[in-house]
């Protein structure tokens, strides 16, 4: 073999964009370009002077092209170490030339699984060629730069500019940039076959889980604090922003506990207002207006700069009056003529977003300083009066109530106590520290509504306390999990109090 070769750019992309600015570039620094297929065609028509692959295997694409780099000269032309004298030995013996550089983009896999492909042409979109030229020159990167994104054009050939080589440095970067990409590309083939095939992903398994940017944040608590969006692949948003200013990381925390309750509350017209993650308003009515207006007032004060979500489609007379009030949010899953367009005048900065179906996610992860958490992300069962217990008088009269009571409950953060009369919250108590303070403070918020009302708990009471101040406030009817093991003397105490409380089996612990 001669002693000085010619360097050489390998270059095979499934995405065209720039390759044929990068190709004269490389082109232009001494660098043989060697290509096959789509990409060789496509360079030899931008003017670029190309060397088939065939020319350096002599073995032309087969398998109807699912073959094509896959060759001992290729392979070995990118893994071989220079100046070790066994690689030189065999490149001498079988023919290999040096290749240098390898540029290659991969076969649109997640594109493909978007559009709804059938099952054979989304595995014909499984890059095997191209992953494996992308792993040989990331593991041989002492030797060999590697470029996997078109982003990357740019930077490759203002190096050579600069330098006239690329520094080991520089094919570090893009080394690791590859694996990552790879690393990728094959998550997402996993997440896309097991949802073709209808594979559901267990807790206790190994995850495989990346992540996209959907949407960079200004910051993210604090301002102190870098912050972005991420969605798995082929998963989109369950939103569509109509108008307002630009979400921030804590309206997406709210988001979640907003999204939470139109799902809980999505069998009847309700409105939920969420502050700080936790609700601080809810009710149902015949219309959205009178929803808005029940759930405002259970703690009008907490609302102010909080979120609103409504389960019905929104009219002018309900928008009119959300204005009258500041809210960073207004989600609905519709809109009347004309509302979108009027709340984008009256109040610009509102977020005013669509509800639309997009990603639900099976799973909940939490990441935090001792690792990441992992469970189900699903609604808790609804309790049914056949399969629960009543201590004291039964009260099927007071059951919609009771119900409304433990979904606000089940939607807000722990120890919660939620009371409830005539299909509104008139008083949340959530994220205390104790189960008694939690009810003190519901209590306090209805005031003279608690009387009469019911109330709901997420977990069970570990003593009568809360009890015997329903019972103060007025409270008739209360709904717990159980499970204490003072449960008897708290039911005991119900009866004595002529509290009517149904032991419903399902704790609604969010922390």
């Amino acid at each position: 073999m001669e002693k000085f070769e010619t360097r050489k750019a390998l270059i095979s992309v499934w995405d065209k964009t720039g390759v044929v600015e990068l190709a004269k570039g490389l082109a232009a620094h001494g660098y043989e370009i060697v290509s096959s297929s789509g990409t060789a065609k496509h360079l030899e028509e931008g003017g670029v002077k190309v060397t088939e692959v065939v020319d350096l295997t002599g073995v032309p694409a087969i398998l109807g092209g699912r073959v094509k780099t896959l060759h001992p000269t290729i392979m070995g032309g990118i893994l071989a170490r220079r100046g070790l004298a066994q690689d030189e030995a065999d490149r001498e013996k079988f023919g290999i030339p040096l290749i240098d550089v390898v540029v290659c983009t991969l076969y649109p896999f997640e594109e493909t699984a978007k559009s709804g492909a059938e099952l054979d042409k989304l595995i014909e979109k499984i890059d095997i060629g191209g992953v494996s030229l992308i792993r040989a020159a990331a593991k041989n990167y002492f030797h060999v730069a590697v470029v996997t994104e078109t982003a990357d054009y740019a930077r490759v050939l203002d190096e050579l500019d600069k330098k006239q080589e690329f520094t080991l440095e520089f094919k570090q970067e893009l080394a690791l940039k590859a694996f990552k990409n790879t690393a990728s590309y094959d998550s997402v083939i996993y997440r896309g076959l097991c949802r073709e095939l209808g594979v559901g992903e267990e807790v206790m398994e190994e995850k495989i889980f990346p992540l996209r940017v959907e949407q960079k944040l200004r910051y993210g608590e604090n301002p102190h604090q870098r912050a972005g969006l991420f969605l798995p692949p082929l998963e989109k948003r369950p939103f569509e922003q109509l108008s307002g200013k630009e979400l921030s990381y804590n309206n997406l925390l709210d988001l979640d506990t907003l999204l939470r309750g139109c799902s809980v509350f999505q069998d009847m017209c309700a409105c939920t207002i969420v502050k700080h993650t936790t609700p601080c308003g809810a009710a149902c009515g015949a219309t959205p207006l009178e929803a808005f207006e029940k759930a405002l007032a259970c703690d009008p004060v907490s609302a102010f700069g909080g979120i609103i979500g409504i389960t019905r489609k929104v009219d002018l007379e309900t928008a009119k009056k959300i204005t009258e009030t500041f809210f960073e949010i207004l989600a609905a899953p519709d809109f009347e003529e004309g509302v979108a367009e009027y709340m984008k005048e009256k109040k610009p900065n509102l977020r005013v977003l669509k509800l639309v179906p997009g990603y639900a996610p099976t799973l909940q992860f939490t990441g935090n300083r001792c690792g990441f958490l992992v469970q189900e992300d699903k609604l808790p069962k609804l309790p049914q009066e056949t399969e629960g217990k009543w201590h004291g008088t039964p009260r099927p009269d007071l059951w919609e109530d009771i119900i409304f009571a433990w979904k606000t409950a089940a939607i807000t953060k722990s120890n919660a106590i939620v009371l409830v009369k005539d299909g509104a919250a008139v008083g949340i108590g959530g994220g205390f520290t104790n189960r008694v303070d939690a009810a003190e403070y519901a209590i306090r918020l209805a005031k003279d509504k608690a009387k009469g009302a019911v109330m709901a708990s997420d977990a069970f009471f570990p003593f009568p306390d809360s009890i015997e101040l329903a019972h103060r406030a007025g409270v008739v009817a209360v709904i717990e999990p159980g499970g204490s093991i003072r449960d008897s003397q708290v039911f005991q105490r119900a009866e004595e109090l002529g509290i009517s409380l149904f032991e419903g089996g399902t704790r609604t612990f969010r922390h």
